[in-house]
């Protein structure tokens, strides 16, 4: 599979709307938080394992770009890339696409294993390493994205 990886689909919802008639800017942050949950279901990162391995996963920081709007029922979807990942993190990339393909925004997050007994950073199960692995493997061939490793700030033209 070199391509990405679609996680979500859905549409904004009225409830999501701003005073500007369009998917208010918290509303992203809770379409990809909702599209990492169905990357752990997809992977098997459920209820069962947490309970059976005593182990989480914490975000440790996301950045989101706000690329165009999302109108009223705009139907979206979400992909997921992994760019990069090691023995407790990993590194993503969630893209949110409207109609007619249209890029809305994106959303880098690097999120970190974590074992619920000591509430500290611990290397994944062999199971689910496994399984971001193969993700990792198979995404290989796809450009890393523009936005990635994005740095905030005002750019000054030097006179």
């Amino acid at each position: 599979m070199n391509e990405q990886w679609i996680i979500l689909e859905d549409h904004v919802r009225d409830e999501w709307l701003d005073y500007n008639g369009h998917m208010n800017d918290a509303e992203y942050a809770r379409v990809f938080s909702w599209a990492g949950f169905n990357w752990m279901e997809e992977v098997g990162f459920n209820d069962a394992f947490r309970e059976k391995y005593q182990y989480t996963i914490f975000t440790l920081e996301s950045h989101l770009c706000y690329l165009a709007e999302m109108k009223p029922k705009e139907a979206l979807t979400v992909s997921i890339q992994i760019l990069d990942y090691d023995e407790k993190r990993v590194h993503f990339f969630f893209e949110l696409f409207g109609e007619g393909g249209k890029q809305a925004a994106t959303c880098e997050q690097m999120l970190m294993g974590i074992d619920q007994k000591e509430r500290r950073p611990a290397p994944f199960p062999d199971e689910l390493f496994q399984k971001i692995a193969a993700l990792h493997a198979q995404q290989q061939a796809l450009p890393k994205p523009k936005e990635a490793g994005r740095a905030i700030g005002i750019r000054r033209k030097i006179k």
